[in-house]
């Protein structure tokens, strides 16, 4: 195989290469998704990852609040058709890239599947180059939850210390598991007052789900109970980014050095996924790639250089 193929075929695995899709999402609200969702898109972007947020709280969106942020259009107008999905996304903090929802529309929070299914599809025309997309989801097990969460690779579920955030991340798990067949969950305690408190979290949630579940539950860590936090929120910023040597932020940080090293998936999982085009380009392009390597292995070694 010539070099000349071979730097063909690797760039066209680049240009194609898959997205890292991570859906917060927590059963309870008031546990800190979207906070997660924020500071870990701004340390992931400061590692150099190119981020997507998507805020899909549809119907009650509040990233933007968060980040002090204004956008003129939102998901609504790509509902309505009056925009598309590239002309709504604003840039936010460390170079991230918001997909923001709407506040206050009650009808966005009650998308029709074939609806939610449209969204989805949304991101394939994305042409933006990205490595991972964030989605900040709402509270509870809705329909919009259960579609956004079942379309990404990665479940990060957030809990904190509290009964009904305890039961209800349970909840969650247990529709996704047993209805949507996902068996893979990371979880993340927050709000802790120590990696020991958010060690009993863990091992209170994983005793339940190894029992009555077949799902692995890997325990992420925890982003500590911090003033800096709040304060942050009250300046509408990422802690990350106002208070980089907070402990939140330095947790917020390690967790971007864990998700960095996730796998990401290569191939698409037979069911609704964001950006499942370019998981059929990419697999299909890397077996291209692969097969012409192999066939070129019987050749001498002369005809390779």
């Amino acid at each position: 195989m010539s070099e000349a193929r071979i730097d063909q075929a690797s760039g066209l695995r680049r240009m194609t290469r898959p997205v890292r899709v991570v859906a917060v999402t927590g059963g309870k609200g008031g546990v800190g998704k979207t906070n997660i969702s924020v500071n870990l898109a701004v340390a992931l972007a400061s590692q150099g990852q190119r981020v997507m947020l998507l805020d899909a709280d549809l119907g009650l969106a509040n990233i933007d609040v968060l980040l002090g942020l204004q956008p003129t259009h939102n998901l609504a107008h790509v509902i309505k058709g009056e925009r598309s999905l590239g002309e709504i996304i604003v840039p936010g903090p460390a170079g991230i890239k918001i997909v923001p929802a709407s506040s206050g529309v009650q009808a966005m929070a009650r998308l029709s599947p074939a609806e939610h299914a449209g969204l989805i599809n949304a991101f394939s025309e994305v042409s933006t180059t990205l490595d991972v997309l964030l989605i900040d989801t709402a509270a509870g097990i809705s329909d919009s939850v259960i579609s956004f969460t079942r379309a990404a690779q990665e479940v990060l579920v957030v809990v904190c210390d509290e009964p009904a955030s305890i039961t209800d991340a349970y909840a969650l798990i247990k529709v996704l598991s047993r209805d949507h067949h996902l068996q893979r969950f990371h979880l993340l305690a927050n709000m802790s007052r120590s990696i020991q408190e958010g060690r009993e979290l863990y091992d209170k949630l994983a005793k339940v789900t190894n029992q009555f579940l077949d799902v692995t539950l890997e325990f992420l860590g925890v982003v500590p109970y911090d003033d800096y936090l709040r304060k942050a929120v009250k300046k509408q910023s990422a802690v990350v980014d106002s208070y980089p040597r907070s402990k939140s932020a330095m947790a917020f940080m390690h967790l971007a050095q864990k998700a960095v090293r996730w796998p990401v998936r290569r191939e698409p999982g037979g069911h609704l996924e964001f950006f499942v085009e370019r998981l059929v380009q990419y697999s299909l392009c890397f077996a291209d790639g692969s097969s012409r390597v192999h066939a070129g292995t019987n050749h001498s070694k002369g005809d390779l250089l």
